[in-house]
């Protein structure tokens, strides 16, 4: 697991979106981290120290100046005891302290003593977000080094309040922020990253297609580890999906081949690293019904013409970037692939078997081999997709 063995302190200011922390810390833990939770004194109102006791089976800080059973200041042995400190949520008053250097409950004075990346994620009404103080309190923190999850627009506490921008980000934003702020370097800082994920649709009469049944997680998370990596730009090309936009990527929807192959041309320029993982239909219908194809007795001929060839018009494009095709086979799997290595001017090609366990579409994890241009084969075993991704951009580090 990506967090396995990491050690997260949560610390919970006093906002309504203090319930939501409460399913952070429980993430946080199926991952594999450890996490501790220290609280302001606003927080109390919101929500009880028990809480955070019982979810993350460690004691919770309450006050500041807190000695531990061996006479230490709590609130220093914490600092010391982590990797990363999360805020979340973090209100404009906790956000005025840490911008200003305060110490004097259990957040800010951890924070204080700390000599670890931060991530702040604040959450308020519009009114409290947009206000000229607590902009510059955020720029002061950003500018010290902090990870701010900037909040997103959508529906607040109060009905009265209506829609705006203040509300707590995505867990799956706040998670990839974490996942960022814990990685030691930054390999692909200045990198832009264009990737493709997820099935394209090939429809032939106004509610029927040809497709296959890709999801697009591996790509999605694909992107997730160029972020998390440090790349200056991730661009997303995808399918058709249910999946939530990945945390600070460029989202670029496509439904066809022919969508998907215009889209990849027009953001190829100024990539450094191409990565195609969809999974692009090879045929579409060579004619498409105007109206609904009604059944009749009898058997349905089709005709069916190729699609665009995305990785090899990009492959004879190619200058700089390094290109890293995927490739799904189910018999074969190495010859296969290294032939389509060869024939798409690939640096890398990445080959599953979907009948292999745990490798299908949908899955959370992933078995895959990696083939690189001198001839070299690197089997990863069995993991979960962003840890597959992760290797594959290390893999791809190692040779550039």
């Amino acid at each position: 697991m990506i967090f396995a063995g990491k050690k997260i302190l949560l610390g919970v200011s006093g906002g309504i979106a203090a319930y939501k922390s409460c399913e952070l810390l429980r993430e946080l833990r199926r991952k594999g981290a450890s996490v501790r939770v220290m609280m302001t004194p606003g927080s109390l109102e919101f929500i009880t120290p028990l809480t955070f006791a019982a979810l993350s089976e460690h004691p919770v800080m309450t006050d500041a100046f807190a000695l531990s059973e061996h006479a230490e200041i709590e609130h220093i042995k914490w600092s010391r005891w982590a990797n990363v400190i999360v805020v979340c949520p973090a209100t404009a008053n906790t956000i005025a302290r840490i911008a200003n250097g305060f110490a004097d409950e259990p957040v800010s004075a951890t924070i204080r003593a700390a000599r670890l990346p931060i991530v702040i994620c604040p959450a308020m009404n519009s009114a409290m977000w947009e206000d000229r103080l607590v902009q510059r309190n955020v720029t002061l923190l950003r500018e010290a080094g902090y990870h701010i999850v900037e909040p997103e627009h959508g529906a607040l506490a109060t009905s009265s309040e209506g829609e705006g921008w203040g509300r707590l980000a995505r867990l799956e934003w706040i998670l990839s922020a974490i996942l960022a702020a814990l990685q030691n370097e930054q390999p692909l800082k200045g990198k832009k990253i264009l990737i493709t994920a997820g099935r394209t649709e090939e429809y032939f009469d106004p509610v029927r297609m040809l497709t296959n049944p890709s999801t697009g997680k591996m790509g999605f998370t694909l992107s997730e580890a160029a972020v998390a990596l440090g790349a200056e730009k991730v661009v997303l090309v995808h399918g058709p999906t249910n999946l939530p936009a990945p945390y600070k990527v460029q989202m670029v929807p496509v439904v066809s081949a022919a969508d998907m192959h215009k889209a990849a041309l027009q953001h190829y320029e100024g990539t450094d690293i191409l990565v195609m993982s969809a999974a692009v239909s090879d045929y579409r219908p060579a004619t498409v019904s105007s109206q609904k194809i009604k059944k009749l007795p009898g058997a349905l001929t089709m005709e069916l013409e190729a699609t665009e060839d995305i990785l090899l018009t990009l492959g004879q494009r190619k200058t700089k970037a390094v290109h890293v095709g995927f490739a799904l086979e189910t018999f074969d799997e190495i010859e296969n692939a290294r032939a389509k290595l060869r024939r798409k001017n690939l640096d890398f090609i990445v080959v599953n078997n979907p009948r292999d366990a745990g490798a299908g579409f949908g899955t959370d994890t992933n078995q895959v081999a990696i083939l690189d241009a001198k001839g070299n084969v690197e089997k990863l075993p069995l993991a979960s997709k962003l840890e597959v991704a992760f290797q594959i951009f290390k893999r791809i580090l190692r040779s550039t």
